[in-house]
C-alpha cells in the first residue's frame, strides 16, 4: 500500500521546464515589438537606447519590463508631426539659399553695370565730352545723359550730321555680351514749342528719343528687340526751369541700361 501511494504521488508532479524557453521567447517578442515600433520614428539617441536593451535582453542583463521607455514622456507625438518640422526647416533653408543667391546675382550685375560706366567715362573723357555728357549707376541701372544740343538743334528732333559719329561710338559701347535691355527716352524743358512740326514738348520728346534710337540701331551687332524708346517731355526735370542752366539740363536725351537682375522697369 505504501509503495502504491508513493507512485501516485510521483506521477501527480508537473514538470515546469518548459516555462523557461517559453517565458524568453516573451521577452524576444516583446523586444522585437518595440524595435518596430522604435523604427516608425528614426532618432539617434532613441536608437542608441533602444540598442542597449536589446543587447541586455541577449546577453542575460537587465529585463525589458525594467528598461525605461526609448521615448520620454511628453515626446510621445505622432510620426506626422515630428516629420512635419524637417519638411518646414528644408523648406526655409531653400528659401534663404535663393534669396542669397539673388543677392549674389544683383551684386554681380552691379559690379558690371560698374565697369561699363568706366569705358563710358573714359570715352566721355578721351572725347572732352564731360560738358556735354554724363553717366549716374543707381539700382534702376546706368544711366548715360546726353544733352539735346549735343544732337539735336533747337526745336529739331533729327540727329545733327556733325553728330552722327559720336552716336555711332556711343552705339559700341552699347554692345554687351549678354546684352540687356536698354531704354531711350526723351526730355525737354517747360518752354511752349513753337513751329509747324510738334505740337507740344511731349511729341518732341518721343520723336528724338525714336529717332536716336534709329542710328544706334544702324550697328549690326545690336539687337533691335533689347530697346525701346520713351517721351517724357518736361515731366521729368532734372532741374529747376527757372533757370537758363537748369533748362539747358532738362533737354536731354537718356539711356537706360537695365540690370539683368531685380525689378526692371
Amino acid at each position: 500500500m505504501s509503495r502504491r501511494k508513493k507512485r501516485q504521488h510521483h506521477e501527480e508532479h508537473v514538470d515546469e521546464s518548459w516555462l523557461l524557453p517559453y517565458a524568453d521567447l516573451l521577452t524576444l517578442l516583446l523586444a522585437l515589438f518595440i524595435v518596430l515600433f522604435a523604427m516608425s520614428s528614426v532618432d539617434a539617441q532613441k536608437f542608441q537606447k533602444l540598442s542597449k536593451a536589446f543587447n541586455d535582453v541577449f546577453s542575460g542583463g537587465t529585463g525589458v519590463f525594467e528598461f525605461p521607455s526609448p521615448m520620454p514622456e511628453g515626446q510621445m507625438q505622432s510620426t506626422d508631426a515630428v516629420s512635419e518640422k524637417p519638411s518646414k526647416d528644408v523648406e526655409q533653408m531653400e528659401a534663404l539659399d535663393e534669396l542669397e543667391k539673388e543677392k549674389l546675382k544683383q551684386a554681380a550685375d552691379q559690379e558690371e553695370l560698374a565697369e561699363l560706366q568706366q569705358r563710358v567715362n573714359a570715352f566721355i573723357e578721351d572725347q572732352n565730352l564731360a560738358d556735354k555728357l554724363e553717366t549716374s549707376l543707381t539700382t534702376e541701372g546706368l544711366l548715360v545723359s546726353i544733352r539735346d544740343n549735343v544732337l539735336f538743334s533747337s526745336g529739331s528732333a533729327e540727329v545733327r550730321e556733325q553728330d552722327l559719329n559720336m552716336a555711332n561710338e556711343i552705339a559700341e559701347l552699347l554692345i554687351m555680351d549678354p546684352p540687356r535691355n536698354i531704354i531711350i527716352s526723351g526730355h525737354t524743358d517747360n518752354v511752349p514749342i513753337r513751329n509747324s512740326s510738334f505740337e507740344s514738348n511731349w511729341e518732341l520728346s518721343v520723336m528724338r528719343a525714336v529717332n536716336f534710337m534709329k542710328i544706334i540701331l544702324k550697328n549690326d551687332q545690336l539687337d533691335p528687340k533689347w530697346f525701346s524708346a520713351k517721351g517724357f517731355g518736361e515731366f521729368q526735370p532734372a532741374a529747376g526751369n527757372d533757370t537758363k542752366e537748369g533748362r539747358a539740363k532738362n533737354r536731354r536725351v537718356e539711356i537706360l541700361i537695365l540690370p539683368r537682375t531685380g525689378n526692371q522697369s
